[in-house]
C-alpha cells in the first residue's frame, strides 16, 4: 500500500550505505507511504531497491524509473521478481528510460545509445520480460509495474499494460489529462518537486536551476511542456516564473501541502515530493520531517477515489 503520499529523490546516491538504512526507516517512521528513487550513474537500481528494502518493514520501495537501457529484459524480470519473492507486495518497479530518436544520449558525457521510439520500445519490452521463464521461486503477490509516462500514447500503453503510470516533472493539468486519457483504474503516481523555504527569490532559484536542468538537456521533457502549452515565451532566455511555479511548489508546508491536494483532486491516487534544496547532494532530512504532518494530513483526510487501484 503506498497511501497518498510518498518521497522521491536522487540523493541516496551521494551516501554511504548505512546513511541511507537511517534516512529509510526514518522516513517509514514519519508515516510516509513510498520511497521512490531515480537511476543514473549511483547505486544501481536493484541494489539501491534490496538497500532500502532490507532497512525498513512496510513502506513500498518504488524504482523511479529503471532504465530499460541499462540492462536486458531477461535481467529486469529476474531481478524484480527476486526482489518481491524476498519483500512480499512491497517492491514497485517504475520502468522507463526509452530514447525516442537515433541520437545518442549522454549522462554526464557518457554515452547510451539510443535504443528506438518510445512506445513501441517499451511495449516489446514488457512482452520480453513477461517471456522470461522463471527457474526461482515467484513473488507472491506479484511484483507490479508502472511506466514513466508523459505523452496520451505511452499513458495509454501503461493502463493497458501494466499497473499504471509515474509521470514526472509536470503541472497539476497534466495528472488531471493523464486521468481522462488512462481511466478511473489505472494506478496514477505522480511526482512533485518541492522546494520548503519562505525565502520567495531563494526558493524561486533553487526550483529554476531544476526546471532549467530538465528542459535544457531532457528533450522529452521540454516536448511535454510545449505540450502542456508552455511556448517560446516560457522557454527561451530560462524558464519563465509561471513554468517554474507550474512545476515545482515553493514556499511553506500549506503552498505544498495546496499543490499535494491539487493532484489528488485532480486524479492522482499517489503524490511522491522531491525536495530540491541549495545542495541536491545532501539528505533533505529536515524538511522531510517538517512536512510530513502536514502532507500526512492531506492525505489522510481524502478518501481513496472511487475505483482507482491501490
Amino acid at each position: 500500500m503506498l497511501g497518498n503520499v510518498g518521497v522521491w529523490t536522487f540523493a541516496f546516491d551521494g551516501q554511504p550505505a548505512s546513511r541511507v538504512r537511517e534516512a529509510a526507516a526514518e522516513i517509514e517512521e514519519l508515516g510516509y507511504g513510498a520511497i521512490w528513487y531515480g537511476e543514473g550513474f549511483g547505486r544501481d537500481t536493484v541494489g539501491q531497491a534490496w538497500l532500502l528494502l532490507s532497512a525498513t518493514r512496510q513502506v513500498t520501495v518504488a524504482s523511479g524509473i529503471a532504465n530499460i537501457a541499462f540492462r536486458d529484459p531477461i535481467t529486469q524480470a529476474a531481478a524484480a521478481r527476486t526482489l518481491g519473492e524476498a519483500f512480499p507486495g512491497r517492491y514497485l518497479l517504475g520502468l522507463g528510460g526509452h530514447r525516442v530518436d537515433d541520437t545518442i544520449h549522454k549522462l554526464d558525457g557518457y554515452p547510451v545509445p539510443a535504443v528506438a521510439k518510445a512506445v513501441s520500445t517499451m511495449s516489446d519490452y514488457l512482452a520480453a520480460m513477461d517471456a522470461v521463464p522463471a527457474h526461482s521461486p515467484s513473488a507472491q503477490p506479484a511484483v507490479r509495474r508502472v511506466l514513466a509516462a508523459l505523452g496520451p500514447k505511452m499513458l495509454s500503453l501503461a493502463a493497458e499494460r501494466t499497473w499504471g503510470a509515474h509521470p514526472y516533472f509536470v503541472p497539476v493539468e497534466h495528472t488531471r489529462q493523464a486521468r481522462a486519457i488512462m481511466g478511473p483504474d489505472a494506478f496514477l503516481g505522480v511526482e512533485q518537486a518541492v522546494v520548503l523555504d519562505t525565502d520567495a527569490d531563494r526558493a524561486r532559484q533553487i526550483a529554476t536551476a531544476h526546471v532549467t536542468a530538465y528542459v535544457t538537456m531532457a528533450p522529452h521533457q521540454l516536448a511535454n511542456v510545449r505540450r502542456m502549452g508552455f511556448g517560446d515565451d516560457d522557454l527561451v532566455g530560462g524558464p519563465s516564473r509561471r513554468l517554474v511555479d507550474a512545476i515545482v511548489a515553493h514556499g511553506d508546508a500549506e503552498v505544498i501541502r495546496g499543490r499535494v491536494r491539487q493532484h489528488l483532486e485532480a486524479g492522482a491516487d499517489h503524490v511522491a515530493i522531491q525536495v530540491l534544496t541549495a545542495d541536491p547532494t545532501a539528505l533533505p532530512d529536515r524538511e522531510w520531517r517538517e512536512l510530513a504532518p502536514a502532507l500526512l494530513d492531506v492525505a489522510g483526510t481524502r478518501p481513496p477515489a472511487a475505483g482507482h487501484r491501490r
